[in-house]
């Protein structure tokens, strides 16, 4: 393992200044609002925003804060944080992001989680945080090479987790990384504690009669998931059919991939109007700014490719995975896209045993609700800890 620290050459930040500056702006039809994509008027200020105001350099110091890695696990660079918590028998952590989020999305939540007795918690409900990057996001990427699914990577977690000599540990996700976390539980339940994810995806079985079964509020998010599928999945379908085309785009166009990120912050996030509303707007920069720097935005987009080989494999010797046997606890907030029905949940997931609905917060959650977020892990852990 080799100690590593974020340092961007002066050049490549003019560089993307100059590209701002000379962005090819597009046009747009009068009153759609955010109907058809990002305002242009919206998206101009911010992009202006990034390229007079925001401040990279200060957001690098921020991430340098806490100790980086980097190691090779099956042909892979895997970048890591690995915050060590000052309480001894604090219990070791591993949190991934999703898409399109990065390691930026735990800055506020690391302290808390490592050092609660600073913060006024109960210092026995410490952690060893330990933070990588998916391989293919940021600076684990870009990949090399093809099948780096949910599974792969967590293989690889279990794998980073033994050379850190951890050999009892949770796992938290929230989006691709809740997919991973339990995956992790699936594939190393002799070492896996328990598994939080702030999201769960809950699929109906197509029985008549477990439909009736729903409620009302089973219903409104039957619906979400409907709405998701029709309207706001046209991400996933591109990136899980033709990455390479899309990376072509991402990786030239910073504004191209502004909004591509910030589309999503718009849509996922719980806000009425602007993304900004939930989260601060230098955090989401920093966000961009890693996907742009790294050139991770096709890389990263690959991840949905290989989640895509996995389904097309159904019906074959390995469509039917082993049950999840370690316990399982969901954390649901209210304004997220695709929030769970737990009576699916309950089908897919018999080891569910902590379930917590909250009323605000969305899909990025230790972004939007940092407190929340570290109270309910505190609390799940507690349970099977």
């Amino acid at each position: 393992m080799h100690p590593f620290l974020i340092d961007i050459p002066q050049e490549r930040l003019d560089d993307l200044r100059e590209r701002i500056a000379a962005t090819r702006w597009p046009g747009e039809l009068p009153g759609v609002g955010w109907s058809r994509g990002v305002p242009e008027a919206y998206l101009r200020e911010l992009a202006e925003y990034w390229r007079t105001t925001y401040d990279w350099r200060s957001a690098e110091r921020e991430l340098n804060r806490f100790p980086q890695f980097t190691t090779v696990i099956d042909g892979a660079k895997i970048h890591f944080l690995h915050v060590r918590s000052p309480e001894p028998d604090a219990l070791p952590l591993v949190l991934t992001h999703g898409w399109p989020g990065s390691i930026a999305e735990f800055l506020d939540v690391i302290g808390p989680l490592t050092d609660p007795r600073a913060f006024g918690g109960d210092p026995a409900r410490a952690f060893h945080l330990v933070l990588p990057s998916i391989p293919g996001f940021g600076f684990s990427g870009p990949t090399v090479e093809t099948g780096w699914n949910a599974r792969r990577v967590a293989g690889a977690w279990a794998e980073l987790m033994r050379r850190l000599g951890y050999h009892r540990y949770g796992a938290q996700g929230g989006d691709a990384g809740a997919v991973i976390a339990l995956e992790l539980g699936r594939i190393d339940p002799e070492h896996v504690l328990g598994i939080h994810v702030n999201m769960l995806l809950t699929f109906p079985s197509g029985d008549p009669a477990e439909l009736a079964e729903l409620d009302e509020t089973d219903r409104e998010r039957l619906a979400k998931l409907e709405r998701f599928e029709n309207e706001l999945s046209g991400y996933m379908k591109l990136q899980s059919t033709r990455p390479q085309t899309l990376a072509y785009a991402l990786t030239d166009s910073p504004v191209g991939q502004l909004a591509w990120i910030v589309e999503k912050f718009r849509e996922w996030t719980d806000c009425s109007a602007v993304p900004e509303e939930a989260v601060d707007r230098d955090r989401l920069l920093t966000n961009v700014t890693i996907y742009w720097l790294t050139g991770t935005g096709g890389s990263s987009a690959h991840h949905y490719y290989e989640g895509a080989a996995d389904l097309r494999r159904v019906g074959g010797a390995d469509s039917v995975p082993r049950p999840i046997t370690t316990p399982v606890g969901v954390a649901v907030f209210g304004r997220d896209i695709l929030p769970p029905i737990r009576r699916i949940a309950d089908r897919d997931l018999p080891k569910i045993v902590h379930w917590t609905e909250f009323d605000r917060g969305g899909h990025f959650a230790a972004l939007e609700r940092p407190e929340e977020f570290v109270g309910d892990v505190r609390a799940f852990f507690r349970t099977v800890g």
